[in-house]
């Protein structure tokens, strides 16, 4: 037997950081907008007749193996932490070898170890007889992903990845309910531009510190995380009309408040790159997951895009990141070997 499967990352537009436990509690109507793309993260399971159990990351060019009875020492190895944590709750009962691989670049913040921990329960779910229904696949991914981040997981990465296509998250007491936008995904395809600063980050920093701030009872961030509330329910009614000036005002007022969140949420290099876009065509940035390194989303005005990414490949260390907008979301298939 031979298992398949793919998660897509996602841009987030509006309403980053709000989609943490438990902070989209204190604001009544907190939402988030993103839409997946075709950067994937990829997970394959191959059967064997033996009990050896080998974990393999093609990115992070790291293997090891273990055996089917030492599957509990794999809770504490460190090597491909995720990877073994899940294998260590899904428990498998027979030989196997799992090869893990992420199309998105290290520390991108389109959410990469999100879609990968999605696209490895998806396969080890069906590997191990289907154990678990589709819809606790979030809970087990954000549950075991902060063990290893250590620090809390928002929801909109795992979301983006199961679900795929553009949406927006209503985030409620009851629980959380996805809202499918209609958008025209070739016009996101044509107006929009992802660039790699060539500095990965790392999200769970920045985060921690804007929770504590705001548990602690921090008057500005409240009034901030209010703020990222409005503008993505604006964000939301922007895309549902297909009102692209709209995305490029929302996109611009967002900006400024998400740079008072907390320190280096961009960086020098960041800010540099933005200003350079907006001064070859331009709208707006939007810097992808928590910032401080990783990607910058920029909407372009029509007919500017390759003006905007020659601009921003001139400089040192930027990737411009090719990719297409992904309807599907996880997607498991069984092969016979």
């Amino acid at each position: 037997m031979i298992i398949e499967s793919i998660a897509p990352t996602r841009v987030d537009l509006a309403g980053g950081t709000i989609d943490i436990w438990p902070l989209y509690l204190f604001h009544q109507g907190a939402t988030t907008v993103n839409f997946a793309i075709s950067l994937y993260a990829r997970c394959r399971i191959e059967e064997r007749v033996d009990e050896r159990v080998i974990l393999e990351s093609l990115d992070r060019n790291v293997q090891f193996e273990t055996h089917l009875s030492e599957i509990e020492n794999l809770v504490h190895d460190r090597r491909l932490e995720l990877i073994s944590k899940l294998v260590h709750f899904f428990k498998p009962e027979r030989g196997f070898r799992l090869i893990a691989s992420a199309e998105s670049p290290a520390g991108a913040g389109l959410g990469g170890s999100s879609a990968l921990a999605i696209a490895v329960i998806g396969a080890l779910n069906r590997f191990v007889g289907n154990r678990f229904d589709e819809h606790k696949f979030i809970t087990i991914a954000a549950n075991l992903e902060t063990t290893v981040i250590r620090v809390p997981a928002g929801f909109q990465d795992y979301l983006a990845a199961f679900h795929g296509g553009a949406n927006c998250f209503h985030f409620r007491a009851e629980g959380i309910k996805r809202e499918k936008l209609d958008v025209d995904a070739d016009e996101l395809e044509r107006r929009i531009r992802i660039c790699y600063t060539g500095e990965p980050r790392l999200s769970g920093t920045n985060n921690w510190e804007i929770m504590k701030k705001h548990i602690d009872g921090d008057t500005v961030l409240f009034e901030l995380f209010e703020g990222i509330r409005d503008s993505s329910r604006r964000m939301r009614a922007a895309l549902a009309a297909n009102d692209w000036r709209e995305v490029g005002e929302t996109m611009r007022a967002a900006h400024p408040g998400r740079k008072r969140l907390a320190p280096n949420v961009t960086t020098p290099h960041m800010d540099k790159l933005i200003e350079k876009a907006l001064s070859n065509g331009a709208e707006a940035a939007k810097v992808c997951g928590a910032g401080g390194g990783g990607c910058i989303a920029f909407l372009c005005a029509e007919g500017q895009a390759e003006r905007v990414e020659e601009a921003l490949i001139a400089e040192e260390g930027v990737e411009m990141l090719d990719w297409k907008f992904a309807p599907e979301g996880l997607q498991v298939r069984e092969l016979q070997s």
